[in-house]
């Protein structure tokens, strides 16, 4: 047998093809990106007015435009996080208390209820949204880069870096061990068979990425590795990096400002 059989390929890697891009937003400095996102997300995060969240929801949208990302693909991520976001919509109209406006057996929904599972849906895809559109459109490795460049302590950016590394690894593993059980003859159901056999499958999963995570450790030891991953990728900011760093932070400055608004009352 082949030793690149079980080769990790191109086919089988996480699907990140949004940052093979050309836009204004693609080649931006990924230190600005990780800030400029940052920033947003924690501003976003404790908003509570309606005026902040459109607006950042706005400016959200807009960014996803700058950087030209197929919508298609960041409409099925969409999707899949209000698809989790639904689940919410279930509960949390019927746990708020105040005005009743509709009702299901012994549930009853509020209008204060609604507003606030709309509240989190706005808030949550404005954040995707800016995710997509900023850190999307990077590589992970050059994120992880730029992580180390703004200062993150090594062991997290060591641990971001080797577990997308080899989570493909792993998954590869678990392939195998599907493909060999199900050679043999098993067929999932709801018996304590089925459940012993998973049993065993996590187990042998987690045996052989210890065994792999060992072999690996001893690799890098053999070629010198100290603790420390050196980066040899050099960041510079130019002009552009600047204007656009100074425009998100601006962005996000209105959002702030679109909250103490209407919480202060200043312009009623």
């Amino acid at each position: 047998m082949s030793k690149g059989k079980y080769r990790v390929s191109s086919n089988e890697q996480i699907h990140d093809e949004l940052y093979m891009g050309d836009s204004i937003i693609h080649r931006l400095d990924p230190r600005v990106k990780l800030i400029c996102c940052g920033f947003f997300s924690i501003v976003m995060a404790v908003c509570r007015t309606w005026d902040a969240l459109l607006v950042g929801l706005f400016f959200s949208i807009i960014w996803v435009f700058m950087a030209r990302l197929p919508l298609a693909k960041v409409v099925t991520r969409l999707i899949m996080v209000n698809g989790l976001i639904g689940v919410l919509w279930i509960i949390i109209p019927f746990a708020v208390k105040g005005e009743a406006v509709f009702s299901l057996g012994p549930f009853t929904a509020t209008r204060e209820g609604i507003a606030y599972a709309l509240q989190i849906t706005v808030r949550s895809n404005a954040i995707i949204l800016a995710l997509l559109s900023l850190l999307a459109t990077s590589s992970l490795f050059s994120l992880g880069h730029a992580m180390g460049k703004l200062g993150f302590p090594d062991k997290a950016v060591q641990l971001l870096l080797f577990a997308y590394r080899y989570i493909h690894v792993i998954h590869m593993e678990y392939r195998r061990l599907m493909n060999a059980i199900r050679v043999r003859g098993f067929r999932p159901r709801t018996n304590f068979h089925t459940y012993k056999t998973y049993a065993y499958l996590v187990g042998m999963l987690l045996v052989k990425s210890y065994d792999r995570a060992e072999r690996i450790r001893r690799a890098m030891l053999c070629r010198g590795f100290n603790g420390k991953y050196y980066d040899l990728t050099e960041y510079r900011l130019h002009t552009t990096d600047i204007v656009l760093g100074v425009s998100f932070g601006f962005c996000t400055v209105v959002v702030v400002l679109a909250e103490w608004t209407v919480r202060t009352h200043l312009f009623i």
